[in-house]
């Protein structure tokens, strides 16, 4: 079976925030990932993480104003300042949490904005990120999403996010692969993590449709999970699911599909 970590933005909602390291734990779980640190003081995450031995394996660089819809500033070119200092923040706190790495969203392409602009934007700004998290010791990702779920994202397919890789010349970037938004964008999942698995740095489940947890839709994670151990992935699988009651109660997943 992989490694899971628990997506505390997602999973045990019933609880405050801080409180979800505690939950993650009791669980069974040894690494969480979450959205964003930055509403929170490094010292008292770092605190918890150490409190309850768990890992922080990843989290996303700042993403301009998530509240108010945004899903990601690196492609908008009248932001790139504010990107890079993003990128300084990011790498204190990963620091902090002994994070290896974060993740950049690509963001809804701006209005007003060629696409040719808007990836020529993204591709620099992937560059810088990934060359001052290299001095850093950390490593970059980037994930595609559905346009169902996320209409006008910039990266939606593997391919895509492959390709803009290739632009930066860099090598400290990588997919996230999100196993949800690729089965709704392209299917062919199993082949498709073997094929660019060196490039494959994360992964992160939820089933489909609902974006619920394993074993409530059409994918078929018994198979995948065998091949992800076969084909030699040895990453962290982040749980981003929803869970349909609570997380307590949907946990059987993980016991059903071992």
């Amino acid at each position: 079976m992989p490694r899971f970590a628990a997506n505390l933005t997602m999973l045990f909602n019933e609880v405050p925030f801080m409180e979800r390291f505690a939950a993650a734990r009791a669980a069974g779980f040894d690494a969480v990932e979450y959205l964003f640190p930055y509403d929170f003081a490094m010292e008292a995450l770092a605190a918890e993480l150490a409190k309850h031995s768990l890992k922080q394996v990843l989290f996303n660089l700042p993403a301009g104003n998530w509240a108010s819809g945004e899903r990601g500033i690196a492609s908008h070119p009248d932001r790139v300042g504010e990107f890079q200092e993003g990128v300084g923040r990011a790498i204190e706190y990963a620091r902090a949490l002994q994070c290896p790495q974060m993740n950049c969203l690509a963001g809804i392409a701006p209005q007003g904005v060629a696409r040719e602009r808007a990836e020529e934007t993204l591709v620099a700004n992937l560059r810088f990120a990934a060359t001052r998290l290299k001095e850093a010791g950390l490593r970059l990702v980037i994930e595609p999403i559905n346009h169902f779920d996320m209409p006008g994202f910039l990266l939606n397919t593997t391919r895509q996010g492959l390709d803009i890789i290739a632009r930066t010349g860099s090598d400290n970037v990588f997919i996230q692969y999100d196993i949800y938004h690729m089965q709704r964008m392209e299917g062919e999942l199993a082949n498709t993590v073997k094929a660019h698995l060196p490039m494959i740095k994360h992964i992160q489940l939820a089933d489909n449709p609902g974006r619920n947890e394993p074993g409530t839709g059409e994918i078929n994670y018994r198979f995948l999970f065998a091949h992800l151990d076969a084909i030699g992935y040895d990453g962290w699988v982040g749980c981003e699911y929803k869970p349909r009651t609570t997380t307590q109660a949907g946990l059987g997943w993980i016991e059903a599909h071992a």
